[in-house]
């Protein structure tokens, strides 16, 4: 009789168990699908490049290139903030302005090269309503020193050394 019993309770302790696991199962499966279906209605910002070389430029040169993107997602894509690595590096965007599903825009990215010899990689990053968040932008090239400014900046670091 004793055994029975045992048997009973193992039985039942299996049973609450097993009902148990099945409802934590259905509710992670029911949170995976909704956050499935929330990112499918989140903008997607597709770019046709995220990377620009200009190649080598000189000392004071002003330099830009645009980013084009297409909003890719299913609503409305929204450009938070952009913002350069440094001063030299300034982005023009379109701040808070609704993009559509299947509309396009660009990012146009200003370097400065004053004072800026030798190779330089620079990044936008862009802050957005997408499931990412964040995206980065990057431009390179190779300064040309001024033969003036090169020579200037030799009798200042002779000066400090000495």
């Amino acid at each position: 009789m004793k055994t029975w019993i045992f048997i009973l309770m193992g039985c039942l302790a299996l049973g609450c168990n097993n009902s148990a696991s099945k409802k934590v199962i259905k509710e992670n499966v029911a949170q995976a699908e909704a956050k499935q279906a929330a990112q499918t209605d989140l903008p997607v910002m597709t770019f046709e490049k995220s990377e620009h070389d200009f190649g080598s430029i000189n000392e004071g040169d002003v330099v830009e290139t645009a980013f084009a993107f297409t909003n890719t997602g299913n609503t409305d894509l929204t450009i938070l903030d952009a913002r350069g690595s440094c001063g030299c590096t300034v982005p023009e965007y379109p701040k808070n302005t609704p993009i559509a599903p299947g509309e396009t825009g660009e990012i146009k990215v200003i370097f400065d090269s004053a004072n800026k010899p030798g190779n330089q990689l620079k990044t936008v990053t862009l802050t957005t309503n997408t499931a990412r968040g964040r995206d980065i932008l990057r431009i390179k090239t190779m300064v040309t020193p001024d033969p003036v400014k090169a020579q200037q900046r030799q009798n200042m670091q002779n000066r400090t050394n000495n």
